[in-house]
């Protein structure tokens, strides 16, 4: 198990605070499995500054994917749609 920090913007941090949001959408470009610790530090865009806030949530389902590796949709799809991902209680 490991832990690992990344900046998170301040309306996403809030609805993580509160519970609503129970998911997160990152780039695949760091090692993450499941049972990790994600560490998110609040990260103002407009001052460029961390503003002190930290939570970590231990991470319980991993999905990593390319979008060539979906066979439910083509590309020109993805491409003009974008994706979704949403969170099920």
């Amino acid at each position: 198990m490991q832990t690992i920090k990344k900046k998170i913007w301040p309306k996403y941090f809030q609805k993580i605070l509160n519970g609503q949001k129970k998911f997160e959408l990152r780039l695949n470009d760091f090692e993450i499995n499941e049972g990790d610790i994600l560490l998110l530090e609040e990260w103002d865009p407009e001052t460029k500054n961390y503003t002190g806030r930290k939570i970590e949530k231990k991470t319980s389902y991993i999905l990593k994917f390319k979008p060539n590796e979906l066979p439910f949709w083509t590309k020109e799809e993805i491409e003009t749609r974008g994706l979704q991902i949403i969170s099920l209680e």
